[in-house]
């Protein structure tokens, strides 16, 4: 089987710093477990942000600065980040919600040999999470895409609750 994990922004400032949760820390014990025991490549998004944070269209929507490259908040979680420097096959860095160039990477992997399964875990559910889910099954409508519902958590529990909805339309399995 050729399976896919794709890790979601689980950096710092999503898990204890800046927009951190007590959800998103909660959940850090079963994603790391999960990673470690996933049968098949592993790779990961890093939300990226730079110094002009604020003057971009996201700063002016969500004025908190978070995941500024080189910062502590823009590293991954503590504990996750050991399995993923041991498991990942490859990191994207991106500057906003979706990653066209992760989307684009599994289209070419797929045309190498086909991609029988890809699964989502990370944050935020309403925002990162859906944006790559949906950006994936455009590039690759024919592959079953999932998203670990559990290993994801959201801006609340309503959004949370409504953007699985909106993926389960989309035909994203949830999990």
């Amino acid at each position: 089987m050729n399976n896919y994990l794709v890790a979601i922004d689980i950096q710092k400032d999503f898990v204890t710093g800046a927009l951190g949760t007590k959800e998103a820390a909660g959940m850090m014990s079963a994603a790391i477990d999960y990673v470690k025991n996933f049968d098949g490549k592993v790779v990961y998004t890093l939300d990226t942000h730079q110094d002009d944070y604020m003057q971009t269209q996201e700063g002016s929507n969500l004025p908190v600065p978070h995941c500024i490259k080189g910062t502590p908040g823009w590293e991954i979680e503590t504990g996750l980040k050991e399995v993923l420097e041991a498991v990942a096959v490859k990191a994207f860095e991106k500057p906003t919600f979706p990653s066209k160039e992760l989307a684009s990477w599994l289209y070419e992997e797929n045309k190498k040999e086909k991609i029988d399964s890809i699964v989502l875990i990370g944050l935020c559910t309403d925002i990162c999470v859906i944006a790559n889910a949906l950006t994936i099954k455009a590039f690759l409508p024919e592959t079953p895409i999932s998203v670990v519902e559990s290993l994801t958590e959201a801006t609340s529990r309503e959004m949370k609750a409504k953007t699985l909805d909106v993926m389960r339309c989309c035909q994203i399995k949830i999990i």
